[in-house]
C-alpha cells in the first residue's frame, strides 16, 4: 500500500458543525433614546400615544332631565299717582292741624269744577284774634312738615279772617262774626242741593 492510501484511510470523515445562532439585535425606532454629544444617553420621556376609547351610545334607559317651568313673569308696578298723593297728605295735615288747636264749625266745599284757582276750600272758625292767628300759624307749620309750604298767607295782622293758600286747597280761618258776614260757604254753593259736610277727621 501506498502511503497516500494509508493516510486517506486514517483521515476522519469532516462532520458539519452546526451552524451558531446569530442573535438578532433588536432594531431601534426612530423614537429611541440616542446619546447626545457628551456621549450621554437622552433621558427625556418618549411620548406614547394614547388612544381615546370611544363614546358609548347613549342608552335608552337614561332618564329624561325634566324642564324646568319658567319663571313666572312679576307683575308690573304701577307708579303712583304724586300729585294725589301730595293731596292726601296735604289734607290730611290740615286736618291734624285744625284738630290740634280746636278749630270750631270746620266745613269743607268741593271747587273742582266751579273754578280753576284751588280744589279744596276749607272755612273754619277761632274763638278769639290770637286763636285764629295760632290756628293759621299751625296751619303753615304743618304744611312745611311735609315739604309743601303755602304759597301765600294773608290778614295774619288783624287775625279777623287769615287765608292760607296751600294751591290745592285754601284754608280759611275766621272770626265768627266775619264768617257770617261774608257768608263764603254760601257763595260757593249757590245750586247745590246739599249743605257742605263737615270736615272729615
Amino acid at each position: 500500500m501506498s502511503t497516500s492510501e494509508n493516510r486517506s484511510r486514517t483521515r476522519r470523515p469532516a462532520t458539519k458543525t452546526p451552524a451558531k445562532k446569530v442573535a438578532s439585535k433588536p432594531v431601534r425606532s426612530s423614537k429611541a433614546k440616542s446619546p447626545d454629544a457628551t456621549g450621554k444617553p437622552d433621558k427625556t420621556p418618549v411620548k406614547r400615544a394614547t388612544v381615546k376609547p370611544a363614546a358609548k351610545p347613549a342608552s335608552s334607559t337614561r332618564t329624561r332631565q325634566t324642564a324646568k317651568a319658567p319663571p313666572k313673569p312679576r307683575a308690573k308696578r304701577t307708579k303712583p299717582d304724586l300729585q294725589l298723593d301730595a293731596y292726601q297728605k296735604l289734607h290730611r295735615a290740615v286736618t291734624a292741624a285744625l284738630e290740634d288747636l280746636k278749630a270750631r264749625d270746620t266745613r269743607e266745599i268741593d271747587v273742582r269744577g266751579k273754578t280753576s284757582v284751588t280744589d279744596l276750600i276749607v272755612v273754619t272758625s277761632g274763638t278769639s284774634t290770637r286763636h285764629v292767628k295760632s290756628i293759621a300759624d299751625e296751619v303753615v307749620r304743618s304744611a312745611k312738615k311735609i315739604g309743601l309750604p303755602p304759597i301765600g298767607v294773608e290778614g295774619q295782622r288783624e287775625a279777623e279772617w287769615v287765608l292760607v293758600d296751600l294751591g290745592d286747597i285754601v284754608v280759611h280761618v275766621m272770626l265768627p262774626r266775619a264768617r257770617e258776614f261774608y257768608g263764603l260757604e254760601r257763595l260757593w254753593t249757590v245750586g247745590d242741593e246739599e249743605h257742605p259736610a263737615a270736615l272729615a277727621g
